[in-house]
């Protein structure tokens, strides 16, 4: 909140231009055209700037710092479910017998929007699961999973995933302490 000079308080406003955006924005621009003339670094902060004043985002504080030991961990986790999903999405193809697919809700246990944007995006490039929403409102996932033939293995999955996010907590440590659960 921000006082005024009458002593009223509004809601402090986030900047539309965020320079780290407009930086990342004008090398991604940069890239795209492969040059590094002036010309085109010009251009790409005057589209840079564009985007952010049409596209205004939120500030997201991501992260106080990140564990090295449980990165590692991370990411060999992600590398065993990446081999072992590839496995069996190749058995269920090789198969050929009819696959019962279904959609699974994930709450997750943090309340944090960057664990909620990880999360997501390790499970979606795991073969065999796509999220196809994602709740900020109750912080849930919703998932479809590929060869889920009854309830207990829906379940597996759900703890599965509840699983990436204790590591993926474990390897980017929240600002805020609200990780360790939501209040309802």
């Amino acid at each position: 909140m921000r006082t005024r000079r009458d002593g009223t308080t509004r809601p402090t406003r986030h900047r539309a231009v965020q320079p780290l955006s407009v930086v990342w924005l004008t090398v991604v621009w940069s890239i795209l055209w492969r040059d590094l003339s002036l010309l085109v670094v010009g251009s790409g902060v005057l589209v840079a700037v564009g985007v952010c004043l049409v596209f205004p985002l939120p500030p997201i504080a991501l992260f106080a710092r990140v564990r090295p030991w449980p990165l590692a961990v991370l990411a060999g986790g992600f590398l065993v479910d990446v081999v072992r999903a590839s496995l069996q999405v190749s058995a269920v193809v090789l198969r050929r017998r009819p696959v019962r697919n279904a959609v699974v809700a994930v709450d997750l246990e943090s309340s944090s929007d960057f664990v909620l944007t990880g999360v997501a995006t390790i499970l979606s490039l795991v073969p065999g699961s796509v999220v196809v929403e994602a709740r900020r409102s109750t912080h849930t996932l919703y998932l479809h999973v590929l060869d889920t033939p009854d309830r207990a293995r829906a379940e597996r999955f759900r703890a599965e995933a509840l699983a990436v996010e204790q590591r993926f907590l474990a390897a980017f440590v929240p600002r805020d302490d609200h990780h360790s659960g939501r209040t309802a």
